[in-house]
């Protein structure tokens, strides 16, 4: 089977020694040639202003593709599509374009007065200008706020109409839980790429919290092998195996794109790429 085409996720530095943190992540991961990478927004739009930073300094200094997150929270439609004008004429080609988290403690999402309501309506506005490629979050199992995965999957049907070019699913760790989700957009009349968004355990009670937010299940044997790994000095490892499985059995059920959440921490990102095919660039030039 050939290698899955790969794009990484990192998140904006807000220290020194998370710059030199994102730029080592950048530096490792880079050579696999990913379609592209994407900078996030901190909850509530905490970061947006390092996010164009970050987003800036990627594009010029590693020549990488860059998908810049932008969101709905805390921004007029004018300061929102005048970032989004910024990127275009700094030549960034991609934006992941979500409704955005609410500040913490803000009891749920509010729209600015004069913001955009919705994702549905941030999205329509980008492709209007014609600049880029729109890429939406998507959810596998049911979104916190949603009635049920019925719902998720209409939602983002009127993402994809509204001018959305592909979908980024949340992270998950069986391989039918993505099977049914994209067999439910099919039959829901959407025709757009739907990639996977794999998680690479770095921290496992980390990841338990951040499923717990989100709405991700996680299969009791894994909490298990997880607990046993611990005891044995051996997370790292496991990790490794569990994410190449899992990104094993997706490429076996015609998945041929893969989306990493990097944490800003590229080695188990790169050793699963690794396992999987992707091969450093300097490698296949050093073979020719």
């Amino acid at each position: 089977m050939p290698a899955p085409a790969v794009s990484f996720e990192f998140f904006p530095p807000k220290t020194l020694e998370a710059s030199f943190r994102l730029w080592e992540t950048v530096q490792t991961l880079a050579p696999l040639d990913p379609r592209f990478v994407s900078v996030t927004y901190g909850a509530g739009g905490t970061t947006r202003k390092l996010t164009h930073e970050a987003v800036s300094a990627i594009h010029k200094t590693s020549g990488l593709p860059v998908a810049a997150h932008l969101t709905c929270v805390d921004a007029s439609r004018e300061e929102t599509l005048e970032i989004a004008r910024g990127y275009a004429e700094a030549g960034v080609k991609g934006i992941v374009a979500l409704r955005g988290d609410p500040p913490k403690g803000s009891g749920g999402f509010t729209a600015h007065r004069d913001g955009f309501a919705s994702s549905v309506e941030l999205i329509e506005a980008l492709a209007e200008m014609n600049a880029f490629d729109l890429h939406v979050g998507a959810y596998p199992e049911k979104h916190p706020e949603a009635a049920d995965t019925t719902a998720d999957v209409a939602w983002l049907k009127r993402k994809i109409d509204a001018g959305a070019t592909s979908a980024i699913t949340q992270f998950f760790f069986e391989a039918d839980t993505f099977f049914r989700f994209r067999d439910a957009c099919v039959a829901a009349g959407i025709d757009a790429p739907i990639v996977p968004g794999i998680l690479p355990v770095e921290n496992w009670k980390g990841v338990q919290k951040f499923a717990a937010s989100c709405g991700t299940s996680i299969p009791a044997e894994l909490c298990d092998s997880f607990e046993k790994a611990a005891r044995d000095g051996r997370t790292d490892l496991l990790a490794t195996v569990v994410a190449t499985e899992l990104c094993d059995e997706l490429i076996r059920g015609g998945v041929e794109q893969l989306h990493f959440y990097t944490l800003n921490k590229p080695e188990l990102t790169r050793d699963v790429c690794h396992a999987l095919g992707v091969t450093p660039k300097s490698q296949l030039q050093e073979v020719a």
